[in-house]
């Protein structure tokens, strides 16, 4: 038996650590992800020594057995977690009946059970507190970046995130053949992508030094380069991957836009770039000393669409949906995804079953994802998320929960930044199958695009054929190549290919 399995106990064999201070976590803990890490850290703090419980297998609904680990495997992944002591296997027994014999002296749960409690629960928690013990409701930590470098050196991070990946295609039961035989039918796709045109300009520059008129740094300028972004990188990629894409935006009357279309006849993107004499065409301008960003400086509008640029919009789309598979709106909350052109989407959907996808920014910008209703797949970031169903507390799952049923969306990948995402993939019988996926890139040049090439893959994974779990895979791979250079570069097939051989032999 190694050192993990000698972590782990049943609920017989549990008995009172008189001199410890006791925390105990409870749950599932099937697919360990980062909200897990975070509650199990937070919970460690409070103690000295930490023992987690786990639910038997007779606790899942018939529906949801299908998407669940054994109760020994979910054990092991938990019991393999360093932060961990000990491991308790309940089985059939009762909650209640390991508190009243281990007296922990503090029992943390998740925040949703502060006020969704089952009877269980609540006989828990009831006991807990009869016996002088402390209980606490806390997910743990809401970070949205990750420390691991810090901690680990390089190679340890890409040995660990490759084995993640490994595992997780494992658990999903995903084969290096069928993610090539996924982008085998890339070709035979067709999307459209409408949202903001942005320009991205990186400006090299040298540190010179400090300035002695006031304290900021002061650079010479080397070169510049300039390369369409926004939604039009979103296109880019899908076209890059090999998918048939059309793009329509809306630009400035300037210069700028040209960028965006040559930028966009380059990869072959049929666009219609619709002219608007009361914005420019958004600009924005980053500076770097070496590989790192100093600052950015915008030039935009924000206002919203005159009707009669909404309606040339709205015709361009009625002409484009008996033509497409899917359209993929991405919003960078510019002013181009109007209400009614989110309706005639809506209503064009249903009209050509039509697949929609959904991505909204507002790291800088004042946006809500939850707009986007009855989409095929929604991809916010945990903070666009938090924002949408306002709350800070809560855990990962209850918030991707939460804003999966408010808004209806068939499939979610909630992104964490360095720490990967989590794919929730709900099922014809309605149960939701989710997984894990880390990071591929340990040390990324420029994250700017990533949520960008994210989304293209996992678009024209799900548009053409492949499974939630399958287009994640690959989108992982996808940002994980996205990330790794300076600027826009649109991804193509043959990199993707290669790369997911490195990372599944």
């Amino acid at each position: 038996m190694n050192s993990i399995e000698k972590k782990i106990i049943k609920l017989e064999e549990v008995s009172h650590y008189s001199g410890d201070s006791v925390v105990l976590c409870h749950g599932h803990f099937n697919i360990i992800h980062p909200g897990h890490i975070r509650y199990l850290d937070y919970a460690r703090k409070q103690g000295t020594k930490l023992i987690v419980s786990i639910l038997g297998d007779g606790n899942f609904l018939n529906s949801e057995q299908k998407h669940h680990f054994s109760e020994a495997e979910r054990s092991l992944g938990v019991a393999s977690i360093q932060t961990v002591d000990q491991v308790v296997l309940l089985g059939e027994g009762d909650f209640e009946k390991l508190i009243k014999v281990l007296r922990p002296t503090v029992l943390v749960l998740g925040k949703e059970f502060e006020n969704e409690r089952d009877d269980q629960v609540r006989a828990a928690v009831k006991l807990q507190e009869k016996q002088g013990g402390k209980m606490l409701f806390h997910a743990g930590e809401t970070r949205y970046a990750s420390a691991d470098l810090l901690k680990d050196n390089l190679t340890e991070l890409h040995e660990l995130h490759t084995h993640q990946f490994k595992q997780a295609c494992n658990q999903q039961k995903i084969k290096l053949d069928e993610l090539q035989e996924c982008i085998e039918k890339f070709k035979d796709t067709s999307l459209l992508v409408i949202g903001d045109s942005i320009v991205d300009q990186y400006v090299a520059c040298e540190a010179l030094g400090m300035s002695a008129e006031a304290p900021i740094v002061v650079v010479r300028e080397l070169d510049t380069r300039d390369y369409a972004g926004g939604a039009a990188l979103v296109a880019m990629h899908v076209s890059a991957l090999g998918a048939d894409c059309r793009y329509i935006s809306v630009v400035g009357q300037d210069t700028t836009a040209t960028i965006v279309e040559n930028d966009l006849e380059r990869l072959n993107v049929q666009h219609v770039l619709v002219e608007d004499n009361s914005r420019p065409t958004t600009f924005k301008i980053r500076y770097l000393v070496n590989s790192q960003k100093l600052f950015r400086v915008s030039k935009m509008k924000e206002h919203g669409l005159s009707q009669k640029v909404e309606e040339k919009i709205i015709k361009e789309l009625k002409d484009a949906a008996p033509k497409i598979q899917g359209i993929i709106v991405s919003d960078f909350v510019y002013g181009v995804i109007t209400p009614r052109i989110l309706k005639t989407i809506s209503e064009l959907s249903a009209k050509h079953q039509l697949l929609v996808f959904g991505d909204l920014q507002c790291s800088s910008q004042i946006g809500n994802v939850s707009k986007f209703k009855n989409f095929e797949l929604l991809c916010p970031t945990e903070r666009e998320a938090r924002i949408a169903i306002g709350t800070q507390d809560e855990g990962v799952e209850w918030v991707a929960n939460t804003l999966m049923s408010q808004t209806n969306s068939r499939n979610m990948v909630m992104k964490l930044g360095g720490e990967g995402f989590i794919a929730y993939g709900t099922e014809t019988d309605g149960s939701v199958n989710r997984q894990h996926f880390p990071a591929l890139s340990i040390n990324p040049v420029d994250v700017a695009g990533a949520g960008d090439s994210l989304l293209a893959a996992l678009s024209v994974g799900l548009c053409s054929g492949g499974t939630l779990m399958q287009s994640s895979a690959i989108g992982a791979g996808m940002a994980s190549l996205a990330v790794q250079n300076i600027g826009n570069t649109p991804v193509s097939c043959q990199q993707l290919r290669e790369m997911l051989l490195n990372f599944t032999t």
